[in-house]
Parts: C-alpha cells; sequence; structure tokens
C-alpha cells in the first residue's frame, strides 16, 4: 500500500519524540479537491476508526482512514532536501499532478 523510505522513518521517529507522541502512529489522509488536485495531511493518532488500515514499514506505523486508502495506493513517503529545506514529500502515481523522478 505505502512504502516509507529510511530517511521519512527517521523523520518520523524524530518527531514523535519532539511532539510527545512516543508510539502513536502516524496518520495519513488524501482528499481529492473538486479541480481533481490531491491535499495530503498527516499527523499523530492514537485513534481507531472503522476502516482504518494499519501500515508496518521500516519501523514505524502508519494508519490510513478508509477513503484515503484507494489514493495511496503504491504512494511512498520520503524526507528528501528541496532546495536547502528538509520536506516530507508523497510520491503517488494515483495523484494527477505526479511526475516520476528523474534519474
Amino acid at each position: 500500500m505505502i512504502t516509507v523510505t529510511a530517511q521519512a522513518a527517521s523523520q518520523i521517529r524524530t518527531a514523535s519524540v519532539q511532539g510527545d507522541a512516543i508510539g502513536m502512529p502516524l496518520r495519513i489522509a488524501v482528499r481529492q479537491k473538486a479541480d481533481g488536485t490531491f491535499h495530503y495531511l498527516m499527523g499523530f493518532d492514537d485513534q481507531q476508526q472503522d476502516g482504518d488500515q494499519t501500515v508496518e514499514a521500516e519501523g514505524v506505523t502508519l494508519v490510513v482512514a478508509a477513503d484515503s486508502q484507494p489514493l495511496v495506493n503504491g504512494m511512498t513517503l520520503d524526507f528528501v532536501d528541496l532546495d536547502g529545506k528538509l520536506e516530507f514529500i508523497f510520491l503517488n502515481p494515483n495523484d494527477p499532478s505526479y511526475s516520476p523522478p528523474q534519474a
């Protein structure tokens, strides 16, 4: 369903310590706007909802709500340096604005 890079997993663990959320899963949500673009949300959440899917990857736990699951299938969560700023990025082939990374 979702791939998490080692860099992203490391940052998730760091954020859980900084945010006093150690042991909480990271909830990932995707909403498709009226114009077709995807809007990504994430945050630590210990509340389980009906239909949630849990993903264990690189030593971290992610939770995805049922309505987001089809939108994240095949997605990769990475943490990279973009022009001197470290950011999470969503490499999602389901996103209409997705462009595969160039080698």
